[in-house]
């Protein structure tokens, strides 16, 4: 093979290393994610920046470990489908997390969406429980669904006997469980069920199994594997609701043992202030931010120097 990559035959083969997935059958995303944990316990793993909440690797797997245990509380079993209908948080990712470590499928849904847009995902995914906030209930409450609400403490008001649970009732509900509710997930198994924007027609369920998740995060950190780098700080400000955002950024990153820093809602002062504020090495964006980032003067007022690496992709830049 040439050094280019071009082979005599015409063909094109990666200069990179054979990219080598796990073989274990009988092992989820979750468990994966996990693996190297024990030796970083106390790095930073998930961090809310709108909330100022950080969790170590620790931190999260325990909470992880008891929302899984409540989930379980709500009759939530393998195979079954959740729906999260929420923008980014801490709690959203630690929700996905949960109904994973069952072998339950998460179906994510554009916080955006009106109600009639929601109503076909629900249609075809048949969700049995929803995960959302109050100032998006209004959308979903007619689906006659149970619900849990994410949420501080202190701004959820729920009546005791009611349908809707908080997030904190679900890691209550987990009690003093230290492990993982015992399961049977192969890398076979459906994680999540993400639908396409509908660009070209009805919009459609694409399965992703456990091992989807596993070899797209092995590729994604080959770069960081070969340089031998570990405990970068990404900023998500990309939807978790999206595959690059949840798969790319969230899940591919966590594993590896890097930062991830949540952000609701996009805000350009707001993604300079968390840069600084959190020493983000990575930023993956979009082209007008990128834009932005060059020609907006109050790029200047703040200190960006920790930044390695910024990605821009789904659409190309502008000449200007």
């Amino acid at each position: 093979m040439e050094r280019s990559g071009y082979g005599r035959d015409g063909i094109y083969r990666s200069l990179r290393p054979t990219l080598i997935v796990p073989k274990d059958p009988n092992l989820s995303m979750v468990s994966f994610l996990f693996r190297n944990s024990n030796s970083y316990p106390h790095k930073p793993a998930l961090i809310d920046a709108d909330l100022s909440i950080t969790l170590s690797f620790a931190q999260l797997k325990s909470i992880v470990v008891k929302v899984s245990h409540g989930l379980r509380h709500l009759v939530i079993s393998k195979n079954d489908v959740v729906l999260i209908f929420a923008p980014n948080s801490y709690q959203y990712l630690i929700c996905f997390l949960a109904i994973t470590a069952i072998g339950a499928i998460a179906t994510t849904a554009n916080p955006l969406y009106t109600t009639t847009e929601l109503s076909k995902q629900i249609k075809d995914s048949k969700p049995k429980l929803v995960i959302t906030v109050p100032e998006l209930w209004n959308k979903v409450k007619d689906f006659n669904l149970p619900a849990v609400f994410l949420g501080s403490k202190e701004s959820l008001s729920i009546e005791p006997n009611s349908r809707i649970k908080s997030f904190h009732h679900l890691v209550e509900l987990g009690g003093s469980n230290s492990e993982f509710p015992e399961n049977k997930v192969k890398q076979t198994d459906t994680a999540a069920l993400l639908y396409s924007s509908g660009t070209t027609g009805t919009s459609k369920g694409v399965i992703l199994t456990h091992g989807n998740f596993i070899a797209a995060s092995l590729m994604v950190t080959m770069d960081q594997e070969m340089a031998g780098e570990m405990h970068h700080v990404f900023l998500c400000v990309l939807p978790m609701f999206h595959v690059f955002g949840l798969s790319v950024i969230t899940y591919s990153q966590l594993q590896k043992g890097n930062a991830i820093v949540s952000m609701a809602k996009f805000d350009f002062e707001m993604v300079l202030k968390n840069v600084e504020k959190y020493r983000v090495t990575h930023l993956w964006i979009v082209p007008p931010v990128i834009l932005a980032l060059a020609k907006q003067s109050s790029v200047k007022k703040y200190d960006l120097s920790s930044l390695q690496h910024v990605g821009s992709g789904a659409a190309p830049w502008g000449k200007n």
